[in-house]
């Protein structure tokens, strides 16, 4: 029987970052538990404190894979139940290239990425220069260890990898110059997003933060899209009562209820037991009570309150929906519901069809389909605001239909930019120790939810 190590691990997400995970390790043998963790490929933030921040946002699988070699070595580790949600989390990458993998394979190939991706960190691997080859980076490098070979590198993120090898750095670079002359320049590329917010997750913080040791839960204000979803019935509810031109049905199952404006053209579905990332909310507009749908909006249940807050304070206004009526998008639309964000300096990036607006550390943003814009009864979604990981594994997101108004956009992009919220972290007495369960392989799910028809 392997003897109990005096070494307390305590893994839990990351105060910032979206999918990073932390480790809080206590006990007169916490340097063993410490070496372990840095062997695997985390890193020292503060006394005590190491975080695992990834290219691939595969963290929490890699951080129950740590979990259990920890408590096979004798040493003893704590789960945190949202970390623990996280690694039961079902999820995939919408739109793979590689779309025969499983789900097994693609996190293999994307943990041979974040090895390409340490060892250039790390300064294992020498980048001697970079191109763009019109859909992705190149670069040529040679690793620094004795007798070290030189690889061409194809891809970014997760689906970098070694697409050739040299025998030499001479080799490599007449080789890559041939095909990339006109592109090619010296040294690594520019960092990604995702290599950015990993850094900024493996910067030294408050450690005070990562602990959590008061002694009852106290709320902190953080970014509204960081804000917990608090209690939607409750909202819902203050709403009905200080609007009354709005009245409330409730079906015959008690699952949903319905709110219904006095003109029959503005109608809310609430959807009571949806899961974090299933639509909570439908919001249908109509021009005549006997039209057809004109526009439509939803929210999944993890939506923070402040953003339905706002959500709701549009609705009740006269004009909050009218705007959208003979509206298509265009130009000018878009322009004034992103300003907010344009001014909040937030990043502006197009990828084919897709216009997006990201916040600097990558954890929240507004997606614009053009695509979808083209038609005004398209099932896709024109407007995604979110927060999380990335926009296709987002935390919670509020969808919209085209002909939804450029007013109440802005106002949802004026709150994600600058407004802010409360967060409540459990305490320690809260928290409970999650069993160590073998991480299972997760199978792959489609990308699109189902839009309520029942509006």
């Amino acid at each position: 029987m392997t003897p109990a190590i005096n070494a307390h691990v305590r893994l839990d997400t990351h105060p910032t970052h979206p999918s990073a995970v932390q480790a809080v390790l206590t006990g007169t043998q916490a340097r063993v538990a410490s070496t372990a963790l840095e062997a695997a490929g985390w890193s020292a933030a503060a006394t005590g404190v190491l975080v695992l921040a990834r290219i691939d946002h595969e963290e929490p699988y890699w951080a129950a894979d740590a979990a259990q070699h920890l408590t096979a070595e004798g040493i003893t580790v704590e789960i945190t139940p949202r970390l623990q949600e996280a690694i039961d989390e079902e999820w995939t990458w919408p739109n793979y290239p590689m779309p025969w993998c499983t789900r097994g394979e693609i996190r293999k190939v994307s943990n041979q990425a974040q090895k390409i991706h340490d060892d250039i960190r790390n300064g294992h691997l020498l980048i001697h220069a970079h191109a763009h080859d019109g859909h992705t980076t190149v670069a040529v490098g040679t690793y620094l260890h004795p007798g070290g070979t030189s690889v061409y590198l194809h891809g970014e993120d997760h689906l970098r990898q070694i697409a050739d090898t040299f025998d030499s750095p001479a080799e490599a670079l007449v080789a890559f110059e041939k095909v990339h002359a006109a592109e090619m320049r010296p040294g690594p590329a520019p960092l990604t997003d995702n290599e950015r917010a990993a850094i900024a997750a493996r910067s030294v913080f408050d450690v005070t933060t990562a602990t959590s040791k008061p002694s009852s839960s106290a709320p902190e204000t953080v970014p509204v899209y960081l804000a917990d979803a608090g209690d939607h019935d409750a909202l819902l509810d203050a709403f009905l009562d200080t609007h009354g031109e709005f009245e409330k049905w409730r079906t015959w199952s008690d699952e949903t209820t319905h709110a219904i404006h006095e003109s029959q053209t503005l109608r809310i579905e609430r959807v009571h037991e949806a899961r974090p990332r299933e639509t909570a909310w439908t919001v249908a507009a109509y021009e005549t009570p006997v039209s057809d749908r004109m526009s439509h909006l939803t929210a999944t249940g993890a939506t923070p309150a402040p953003v339905l807050r706002t959500l709701l304070h549009h609705l009740a206004e006269g004009d909050g929906w009218d705007a959208a009526v003979g509206g298509p998008v265009d130009e000018k639309t878009v322009t004034a519901a992103t300003r907010p964000l344009t001014d909040a300096g937030w990043e502006h990036s197009v990828e084919g069809r897709w216009i997006r607006w990201t916040n600097l550390t990558g954890d929240a943003g507004v997606q614009f389909d053009a695509f979808a814009a083209q038609s005004a009864n398209s099932t896709l979604a024109t407007w995604t605001v979110w927060a999380g990981p990335n926009v296709n594994r987002a935390t919670w997101a509020v969808q919209a239909s085209p002909y939804t108004p450029a007013p109440l956009l802005a106002s949802l992009a004026e709150d994600l930019a600058h407004a802010t919220g409360t967060r409540t972290t459990p305490t320690a007495s809260q928290r409970t120790t999650q069993p160590i369960t073998t991480p299972p392989i997760l199978p792959l799910l489609p990308n699109q939810q189902s839009v309520s028809r029942s509006l």
